[in-house]
């Protein structure tokens, strides 16, 4: 998710696009926060780690 969250983050700066941009940084944070959480052992949605 963080991933696809900065290539989403890059093919909207540089074509211009800002839905892009703005959904790279919702899943860019959505995935910082649950690898944060999972690598504290808190379980995500049924998982104890999330990838």
């Amino acid at each position: 998710m963080i991933a696809l969250g900065i290539i989403l983050l890059i093919i909207g700066f540089l074509t211009g696009i800002s839905i892009l941009w703005t959904i790279g940084i919702i899943l860019t944070v959505v995935g910082a926060v649950l690898w944060v959480m999972g690598s504290m052992g808190h379980a995500i949605a049924g998982r104890r780690h999330y990838w």
